[in-house]
């Protein structure tokens, strides 16, 4: 890596050079995490952006990244992609299946260029099987693992979890997963491979203790009926007497005794393992806290073992006196927001650069990649070729 590269870069993944093909949800949400770690992603932007409208100088999940713009439709476009990727540790795509490959960057053709490279592929539904070529969004994936089906109050719908569940627990996260696995595997044999991280199998992969817990009988196929789903009494959440909520989580009988002592219900403590009083005691502890408002529960129970924590709001949580002892949440350039983990004892981590503006480190990474064609102008209109779409339903064209 160049001098010039990596001054002033940090982290466990110092030198390693990632190429982001640019997309909206997870695939975007994974790179930022190896950039966060300190690997050097260039973000291959395209003419005139795309994605869900968001303010580029916002999207945080483009931090600590550099965009170069790139038409990959126009007759140069491919070719400079390939030239990133001949120079790359790593390249992130989120097309449908086969879009890669028409644009002319697909696996084989970049692997013909790097043998070494890992090219990691982020999807909903993979690139197999028979809804491998059809759109979607986290909401449809996480749907037919049965994971979406566990989330909320019986007789009610299924509880929406924004989209971390999906895209980013079971997509990024095991996208990332498999990045630094067969990097690990490249840099050990010299050999690259693809990555095919869909949030299907992530999803799925998930559930792995609950599928056990229901095969031994422990867990029943039902919202709002099993020990971690709302259907216990003592893990849950319970509305105060202001209209906020208080989270619970006293499940081991230490803890639980902590917890119904502070709240004033002794005479439930041997509830704990009686399913038939469980209704009794979700009325007591319902009608305690909507006795006091959430900051007095929070005073009651601070400092205790009851695993009783108050829910607090986006914009609340990076005030709450643990996080932001720790640096949970950081600022940089204006912007409060979630500080990179994990953490490292002898590569820290840091927010080095807000959110990269499509095409802003081009003359950066022309020099630092030794590219000078990325500074030319490309050849060749526009193409008006078929659209294609990524596995979040965004628009490939």
């Amino acid at each position: 890596m160049a001098t010039a590269e990596a001054a002033g870069r940090q982290g466990p993944l110092t030198g390693v050079r990632v190429v982001e093909l640019a997309g909206i949800g997870p695939g975007p949400f994974a790179a930022m995490l190896l950039a966060d770690l300190g690997a050097d992603v260039v973000r291959v932007d395209r003419p005139g952006g795309g994605g869900l409208g968001i303010d580029p100088a916002h999207d945080l999940t483009n931090r600590n990244k550099r965009s170069v713009v790139v038409d990959l439709k126009s007759p140069a476009g491919p070719a400079r992609v390939l030239d990133l990727a001949a120079r790359a540790d790593v390249l992130i795509e989120g097309y449908r299946p086969g879009v890669a490959e028409r644009l002319g960057v697909g696996p084989g053709a970049c692997h013909a260029r790097n043998p070494r490279l890992v090219y990691a592929r982020m999807t909903g539904w993979g690139q197999d099987g028979p809804l491998a070529p059809r759109a979607g969004h986290d909401i449809a994936y996480i749907a037919v693992t049965g994971t979406l089906g566990m989330i909320g109050e019986p007789g009610t719908p299924p509880a929406v979890p924004a989209n971390l569940l999906g895209d980013y627990a079971g997509g990024s996260l095991y996208l990332v997963v498999g990045v630094l696995a067969a990097l690990h595997h490249a840099r050990a044999t010299g050999t690259g491979q693809v990555v095919d991280a869909a949030i299907v199998d992530g999803t799925a992969h998930l559930s792995a203790m609950i599928h056990g817990m229901l095969a031994a009988d422990a867990w029943q196929d039902r919202r709002g009926a099993n020990l971690l789903d709302g259907g216990c009494p003592y893990y849950g959440t319970y509305e105060t007497a202001d209209g906020r909520y208080m989270a619970v989580g006293a499940l081991e009988q230490r803890f639980y005794d902590e917890f119904t002592a502070l709240l004033g219900l002794e005479e439930h403590a041997g509830a704990r393992t009686d399913l038939a009083r469980w209704g009794e005691l979700r009325e007591a502890v319902a009608a305690r806290f909507k006795s006091r408002t959430q900051q007095e529960w929070t005073t009651v129970f601070q400092g205790s073992d009851a695993c009783v924590a108050p829910v607090l709001s986006l914009r609340e949580a990076p005030h709450h006196p643990h996080l932001a002892a720790r640096g949970t949440f950081t600022e940089h350039a204006g912007l409060t927001q979630p500080a990179p983990a994990p953490r490292f004892s002898a590569t820290p981590t840091a927010v080095r650069a807000g959110p990269a503006l499509p095409g802003a480190g081009t003359a950066d990474v022309a020099r630092d990649w030794d590219l000078p064609a990325l500074l030319e102008d490309e050849d060749g209109e526009h193409g008006d070729g078929e659209h294609e779409y990524g596995e979040d339903g965004e628009d490939r064209s």
